[in-house]
């Protein structure tokens, strides 16, 4: 077992890697479309009068972009999991939360937490889930090494 096969839970299989290859892909695409314009103006997508750094709105940026397509290709999904985790963590708590935002905006296209509660959300689950065995993750650092076919589980559906 190598040390970053360590950092995943059992690969989930069967109908559960199913519907975790679907979670990954609807979320991971819905997050890459949310980064890709922050991407184009990395340092500086905040506005001129954002308190935050441009190294961390390029890392803000990164983390949506870069996990979103880690989450799509099942491809260290524990980094990006955690990457976006803090991202969203860091959202809530610095825009929505102080601003007032409500749980679902009162007019299309009005401020609110959902989407950040949502992604917060499903990193979580996809740190202590697993990708699932439909992965690179699991192809890569399967239980028995480069491409391992990894064992079924009963109890997690494998």
């Amino acid at each position: 077992m190598t040390r970053v096969s360590r950092l995943f839970p059992a690969f989930l299989g069967g109908p559960g890697a199913v519907g975790l290859l679907i979670l990954r892909l609807v979320a991971g695409t819905a997050m890459m479309l949310h980064g890709w314009p922050k991407i184009q103006h990395a340092t500086s997508w905040m506005g001129p009068t954002a308190p935050v750094p441009g190294v961390f709105q390029a890392l803000a940026a990164l983390a949506e972009f870069g996990g979103g397509l880690c989450w799509v290709l099942g491809l260290l999904t524990p980094l990006a999991s955690f990457l976006i985790l803090c991202n969203m963590a860091v959202a809530l708590g610095m825009v929505h939360l102080p601003q007032g935002h409500p749980f679902v905006a009162s007019q299309p296209g009005g401020p609110s937490y959902e989407p950040a509660l949502g992604y917060l959300a499903i990193a979580v689950a996809l740190l202590l889930i697993g990708p699932g065995k439909l992965s690179l993750d699991a192809w890569l650092f399967g239980r028995g090494g480069m491409g391992a076919d990894v064992s079924p589980d009963p109890v997690r559906g494998g």
